[in-house]
């Protein structure tokens, strides 16, 4: 009898490894393929994305370091940038708060509209940048609707800051609650619930419970968010005029600057805005290496009650 049984635990063993040597063998390609692919990707790598990142530095240092550093002290260089810092500073914390509230109503709670405030955050990514930048025109605009109201008192918003804040803070408001949403749904309501059981308040709950939890995803949003409202061009364009250090960001400036026929100049304001994505993709990828080996706190809820 137990010989009967090793006999066919040793089958069943035998039928088990030969199941995934075949799972194996049917997920494994010729070295051929595999280096056919890796070439394939690498060279379109190389084409599309390193020899453009390549060419933007090598055309802005074209005329030397001298032409490089005048053409980014210019007061309409320095203008641009100020305001691009401007609008990023005001949009982002906007965005910030805008998405962690948006994220913890729908994740955290069922109510009427919840569909309808998900596709409303999701209607910048089907709105083309320049048809954004028209409806603020329609609305706060000359001949908007609000056009003559605000010219009888006084107060301009398009062809000024406000506009290209406005124009920044719609572009950009999906990309921190998008980020927050999934991964505070994938969290559920557990442990804030039992933080409250155990007599935390909801800030209490929020700081010591929930923030930790989503923080990484957050910081991934908010470098999203700065990295897009400080590139914007397409709405941005629409509601500032291209006003000579007024209402000119950097990639305005750049399309400026190009259009007649400074390319050491443009290349130059253009170099900033590829370091920025340089920047930007390294902390990016810190953050993402940093949430996937961080762990929540096993004392959150301790934490929140105390």
């Amino acid at each position: 009898m137990a010989a009967a049984t090793t006999l066919a635990w040793t089958g069943a063993a035998r039928a088990d490894a030969a199941t995934r040597f075949e799972a194996q063998a049917a997920t494994r390609e010729a070295p051929w393929v595999k280096w056919l692919i890796l070439g394939i990707s690498l060279a379109f790598f190389a084409v599309f994305l390193l020899l453009p990142l390549v060419a933007v530095f090598v055309e802005a240092l074209r005329k030397g370091w001298e032409t490089y550093w005048s053409a980014l002290a210019h007061d309409d260089a320095l203008s641009a940038i100020g305001l691009t810092l401007t609008a990023a500073a005001i949009a982002v914390p906007l965005n910030l708060v805008f998405g962690v509230a948006a994220a913890w109503a729908i994740a955290k709670f069922e109510f009427r509209g919840k569909h309808f405030l998900i596709t409303l955050i999701d209607l910048p990514f089907s709105v083309s940048p320049v048809i954004a930048g028209l409806i603020y025109v329609l609305i706060f605009g000359a001949q908007g609707w609000l056009g003559p109201w605000l010219a009888e008192h006084d107060i301009r918003i398009i062809f000024a800051v406000p506009g290209i804040v406005l124009a920044t803070v719609f572009v950009t408001f999906p990309f921190v609650a998008r980020e927050l949403i999934p991964l505070m749904q994938a969290q559920g309501r557990e442990e804030e619930e039992a933080a409250l059981v155990l007599g935390a308040s909801g800030w209490q709950t929020f700081r010591h419970v929930t923030l930790p939890n989503i923080k990484w995803g957050l910081l991934y949003g908010v470098i999203l968010c700065n990295a897009r409202a400080m590139g914007e061009f397409g709405a941005v364009s629409v509601v500032s005029g291209h006003i000579r250090g007024q209402t000119n960001t950097l990639p305005l400036h750049v399309e400026i600057l190009y259009n007649e026929y400074q390319f050491a100049a443009a290349f130059a304001v253009a170099s900033l805005l590829a370091l920025l994505a340089l920047v930007t993709l390294t902390v990016k990828t810190w953050v993402e290496h940093r949430a996937g080996s961080g762990t929540p706190s096993s004392k959150a809820q301790q934490d929140a009650a105390s």
